[in-house]
């Protein structure tokens, strides 16, 4: 099996209120600058932010946004963390060849999902269709037209003749699934080429990434998909002083909802996250991100949604004080 090289990237503020364009293609420009591998957006055709969020609705389309990026970078990945399949393939295989064609070869990554909200869905008049069985074929298109042949296709949900999509990025764009159940890890292991969920602990994240080695050894696939996570991060002096700038008791109560209860039991702690949520000094910061790491986790994405007040200064002191530390530390490891 290849060996993984480890990754870092930077979840983009393109929704809510902190999504002002300087900032976010700012972000980008500087992210490249500090030494960052990737940037990610997120994809929502009708935005209502979880409860923990800001509540500010606005939000940026992600090739939008990448498109926008991709011309003021030279070598930073185009990540998306997730697209969600409300656009026709056809349409989808263009975009994402354009911006590759704008960007330079072999800096896109479409990371996928089925999309959690169902009401945007309906609002398309794709309620009734089933995405478990949609996204296979979707995916299965996209290889198809980016080969830059023409093609026909008919399946269950998309039936189409002689269809060819130009510029062809001349390979296979990378395609990861998204998502944090059982059956995340099996559709990644089916069909992609990566996996990463969000806010995961981390004890259920070994699991996960356990759970994808014996899928992949059933399936005699050799080469294990690729692994990432994002959790939220939120840098200060002090443990304490980091904590603060969180809704901790509505994470708690989120994460409980979608993981259960903490193996050691429930404590109001920031430990019961087990790391879905990093808060602290470099230090700390850079333990969380090695203990993701060990058990496989070898693309981490910072997710600073929780600090969009004092965003630049979180941003410069991840590329200053954590990420040459983490860097360092993997060349000698």
């Amino acid at each position: 099996m290849a060996e993984q090289i480890r990754q870092y990237g930077l979840l983009l503020p393109h929704f809510g209120s902190g999504a002002k364009p300087d900032r976010i293609i700012g972000s980008a420009v500087e992210a490249e600058r500090l030494g960052f591998d990737s940037v990610w957006v997120r994809d929502h055709l009708i935005y209502h932010p979880h409860e923990y969020e800001d509540q500010d609705r606005t939000f940026i389309d992600p090739i939008v946004i990448l498109s926008a990026i991709a011309s003021v970078t030279k070598t930073i990945t185009l990540a998306t963390g997730s697209l969600i399949p409300h656009r026709h393939p056809i349409h989808t295989a263009g975009l994402l060849t354009s911006l590759e064609y704008i960007a330079g070869p072999g800096r896109v990554l479409a990371g996928w999902g089925l999309g959690t909200y169902d009401h945007e869905f309906d609002a398309m008049g794709l309620g009734d269709w089933d995405r478990r069985e949609l996204l296979p074929e979707y995916v299965e298109i996209l290889r198809k037209l980016w080969t830059g042949e023409t093609i026909t296709h008919a399946g269950k949900f998309y039936t189409f003749d002689n269809v060819d999509v130009h510029p062809s990025p001349g390979h296979l764009i990378p395609i990861w699934y998204c998502g944090t159940s059982v059956a995340s890890t099996r559709r990644a292991v089916e069909y992609c080429d990566g996996w990463i969920p969000g806010r995961m602990p981390r004890y259920i994240f070994a699991r996960r990434i356990e759970q994808m080695r014996r899928m992949a050894e059933q399936k005699r696939r050799t080469d294990l998909p690729h692994a990432g996570a994002i959790p939220w991060v939120s840098p200060g002096k002090t443990r304490e002083e980091a904590s603060k700038m969180l809704d901790l008791p509505m994470l708690l109560a989120a994460t409980e909802q979608r993981f259960g209860e903490p193996p050691n039991g429930r404590t109001g702690r920031l430990e019961d996250l087990d790391g879905a949520v990093i808060a602290g000094p470099a230090d700390v910061i850079i333990d969380g991100v090695r203990k993701y790491q060990e058990v496989g986790g070898l693309h981490f994405v910072f997710d600073l949604r929780a600090r969009v007040d004092d965003w630049d200064d979180c941003l410069a002191f991840l590329g200053e004080e954590v990420l040459p530390d983490l860097k360092r530390g993997d060349l000698t490891s």
